[in-house]
């Protein structure tokens, strides 16, 4: 692994200011729709006990027109740091939204500019701002108006290879009162598809005098420097490298602390914790979350021999013990070598490009 610039290391060993709030750690987790629950954030903060955590995305709508707090809204109050992401159009709804989610124990709202997905975007909400900054810019001034927390914004470089305007976007983002912006460094026409275009963070980052976090292709330690270095930003966020994998964060703010890695988690110390995971679904949402939980338990699948054949299993899971059933055995098999299993070259060549 390439070492850190002198500066930059000096930089990144300093608590990260979001207006009055600090943080000790410039990794944080991405909210992730349908993973960043209560469970999963846990699980995250075992290894990155000061990085920042976020809620799954909250519809400000939706919660104008309901009493009761959707359960993804929820945080512990032991929990912190903590953040919750809202998304919309209507910068009165998520004034009141911001409201609701400082007293539910925010210590920063996040406002998502960035989803991409069409069932988002053709409500207004998502990276469809970046089309309407004047929306955008009234959102940021509404909401950091209505709370006494830091604002901050997420989005992507641009709609489009031919729209790209991240630049003047992010400008007015700071002057509306956002007071630290991460940037994906992918338009919203590409989604998850080809690179994430970290010369455009640089950019942004030369720019604003806020802090900029960068995110996009952050799937180790080793990239998370690569980027740092190329784009000189004030902290990466960790987002689809995490899944089936909540020890990336703690590894990546290890090594920026530390200048050494921590050990890589073997497959059986990695079921174990999709045990727990699984447990903690369970325990949390009931039958819901074994459904929620098929996707997580084939993503720490990976990297053993057998590994191929018990995600196939996983993914059909119908109860909690049937599912512990499933990962007891697959543990008890690597934990005893004289269970030899046939590894396919998918399993030996374990990688998290997703």
């Amino acid at each position: 692994m390439s070492a850190l610039s002198p500066d930059l290391q000096r930089k990144l060993v300093e608590p990260l200011k979001i207006g009055d709030f600090e943080l000790n750690s410039r990794v944080l987790q991405s909210p992730l729709s349908g993973v960043t629950d209560m469970v999963f954030r846990r699980l995250v903060r075992n290894y990155a006990p000061e990085s920042m955590m976020y809620t799954e995305m909250v519809n400000a709508t939706g919660l104008h027109y309901i009493k009761e707090l959707p359960k993804i809204m929820e945080v512990d109050r032991a929990e912190t740091p903590i953040s919750i992401q809202l998304f919309d159009c209507r910068p009165d709804f998520l004034a009141e939204a911001a409201q609701r989610a400082v007293e539910e124990g925010a210590d920063t709202v996040d406002i998502n500019m960035g989803c991409p997905v069409n069932k988002i975007t053709k409500n207004g909400g998502g990276s469809s701002l970046l089309r309407q900054p004047e929306i955008a810019e009234a959102i940021v001034r509404a909401v950091a108006n209505a709370v006494n927390v830091p604002v901050t914004v997420k989005t992507r470089i641009g709609w489009s290879e031919t729209e790209i305007n991240i630049l003047e976007f992010a400008r007015r983002m700071e002057a509306a009162g956002a007071q630290m912006i991460t940037v994906h460094g992918r338009t919203r026409a590409q989604g998850y598809n080809g690179s994430a275009k970290w010369e455009w963070i640089r950019r942004v980052k030369e720019v604003l005098s806020i802090p900029v976090i960068a995110n996009g292709d952050i799937f180790s330690a080793e990239a998370a420097i690569a980027c740092l270095e190329a784009t000189g930003a004030d902290g990466v966020m960790c987002s689809r490298g995490t899944l089936g994998y909540p020890f990336l964060v703690g590894e990546v703010d290890h090594y920026l602390k530390t200048g050494s890695h921590k050990p890589k988690p073997t497959p059986i110390e990695r079921l174990k914790v999709a045990r727990e995971h699984l447990v903690g679904l369970h325990e949390y949402k009931g039958d819901r979350g074994i459904r929620q939980a098929r996707k997580h338990m084939t993503w720490y699948a990976k990297g053993f021999a057998g590994a191929a054949l018990l995600r196939g299993q996983l993914c059909l899971v119908e109860n909690l013990q049937q599912g512990l059933d499933l990962l007891d055995n697959a543990i008890a098999k690597l934990e005893n070598p004289d269970h030899p299993i046939a590894a396919s070259a998918e399993d030996l060549a374990f990688t998290v490009a997703m």
